[in-house]
């Protein structure tokens, strides 16, 4: 689903079904929603949505006469718009804004030509484009929150069915003590609540552009800011920023990083199952379908082509990311190429962060789990993945230090006799006049060891059943941009 361009400008957006990308890669690297939701025609509407909004308010401060804002609304429809005759116009102009307004105020003067000179008065090509982004991203936006809602829904449940499922836990890639896969999925979605947290925030105020030449609106004179208030009054749930922000790309930044976090906790995912997926390891395997993950060589190979992708995604980001911050530091008033750094890469960023989360849904609702392989994982040791908690056990009474000594002799021991680590201490004297059989049994049951798993995973789960909302501490005119 899509932000509808067909809308009236900057109001609230609908959503409509669109196709896939054409191409050789398909839907490998972006869908067709999110492609969309970035796409020129999104970022025209958004332009042209600032030049209505500017009309209007121009007209509602008596500054423009009666009638301004509807001529100039008339001519808004990017239907009316020839793309690739502005993109070519705006390879000499330096941007898109330029050939835009001239052909706006040219459709208005064949109208009405006194009132074309109200077009884009007071206003800056900066204003323009930085205003249509806006509208762009909180498209993304919300396409990314809708995602994000369902894979939250998806990770929950696993959470919830495996909540005791035992599997082993591994540290440094090497076996270290069971946990439950419950609890592993709780600390997958955690992070992803706080992502949906923060970015919803982000589109619950955006902050459009209204500025002028240098930022200060001069040419209204002492209209300016009574101009600009009535703009982010009409502009619907805008907020105004207390500061032009031509120069001030902190929040523009701050979305990229929080994208670049998102895909590489997506990635994480995708890394624990890619892993978890190996022929040798067997505990999950992605969703089946025709085709889908085979070899043009091999029959009989089933690669998990879902995280191949989810992790090229998560490559890719930090790249994007560091192309945002490093155009921060833009020189006075207005960039020289920092801002224009940022028109390809932040929607780059939506696409890649889109399709690694479309990817992972479609990974976790279908994931299949094996609990029988992930209990027979934690054999494979002959219990020595239980000596911790046996050692904890005849700590209280023979003390830390002489019951580590125990299980680091009964563990080699355990090793080179190729036997259960249970049945070699039960053959050690030290041990079972502390120890009885069954007290034994009872420490090698990897079930019974979870500690605060069921706290972690109930805490991540009441979480998870709170709707994001915008967080009342954070400056909603300071901080917060983006549109839809």
């Amino acid at each position: 689903m899509t932000c509808d361009h067909r809308t009236r400008p900057l109001h609230g957006a609908r959503f409509t079904m669109t196709g896939s990308p054409s191409g050789l890669f398909g839907e490998l690297f972006v869908d067709g929603e999110m492609a969309s939701a970035m796409s020129d025609r999104a970022l025209l509407h958004g332009m042209l949505g600032f030049e209505a909004m500017l009309a209007s308010a121009l007209e509602a401060e008596s500054i423009a006469p009666p009638g301004t804002a509807d001529l100039v609304t008339a001519q808004c429809d990017p239907d009316l718009y020839d793309i690739a005759e502005i993109g070519r116009a705006a390879t000499l102009a330096g941007n898109p804004a330029i050939p835009l307004v001239k052909a706006l105020t040219a459709r208005v003067a064949a109208v009405a030509p006194e009132q074309a000179k109200w077009v884009h008065f007071g206003a800056t090509s900066q204003d323009v484009i930085d205003s249509g982004y806006v509208h762009v991203l909180g498209c993304g936006l919300k396409l990314i929150d809708l995602r994000l809602g369902r894979l939250a829904q998806a990770v929950r449940a696993l959470a919830e069915a495996h909540r005791a499922t035992p599997m082993i836990g591994r540290t440094f890639l090497q076996q270290a003590v069971p946990i439950t896969f419950g609890v592993k999925t709780a600390l997958w979605l955690d992070p992803l609540l706080e992502s949906r947290q923060v970015l919803h925030d982000m589109l619950a105020a955006p902050i459009v552009q209204l500025a002028g030449a240098a930022g200060t609106l001069a040419a209204l004179g002492d209209d300016g800011d009574r101009v600009q208030a009535r703009f982010v009054a009409l502009t619907q749930g805008a907020a105004s920023s207390l500061i032009p922000w031509h120069a001030q790309r902190h929040r523009i930044a701050r979305l990229a990083a929080e994208l670049g976090i998102l895909t590489g906790n997506l990635g994480k995912i995708a890394r624990d199952v890619g892993l978890m997926a190996q022929t040798e390891i067997g505990e999950v395997a992605e969703p089946e379908a025709p085709g889908k993950g085979g070899s043009s060589a091999m029959p009989h190979k089933r690669n998990p082509v879902l995280c191949t992708l989810i992790l090229a995604s998560a490559q890719r980001a930090p790249g994007l990311v560091a192309t945002m911050l490093s155009a921060l530091p833009h020189e006075h008033e207005r960039a020289l190429g920092g801002w224009h750094a940022e028109w390809p890469t932040l929607p780059e960023l939506f696409k890649v962060a889109g399709s690694a989360l479309a990817q992972t849904i479609t990974l976790i609702e279908g994931l299949q789990v094996f609990p029988e392989r992930m209990r027979a994982n934690i054999d494979l040791t002959q219990g020595l993945v239980m000596s911790e908690r046996v050692s904890l056990a005849l700590a209280a009474t023979l003390g830390k230090a002489q019951a580590h000594h125990l299980l680091e002799e009964a563990s080699r021991a355990c090793i080179a006799q190729n036997r259960h680590l249970r049945d070699v201490l039960a053959a050690m004297p030290a041990v079972t006049e502390h120890l009885t059989a069954e007290a034994l049994a009872d420490l090698f049951d990897p079930t019974t060891y979870r500690g605060a798993s069921d706290a972690i995973i109930d805490r991540v789960l009441a979480r998870c059943a709170q709707e994001p909302v915008p967080r009342k501490a954070a400056p909603a005119r300071e901080d917060r941009i983006i549109d839809a």
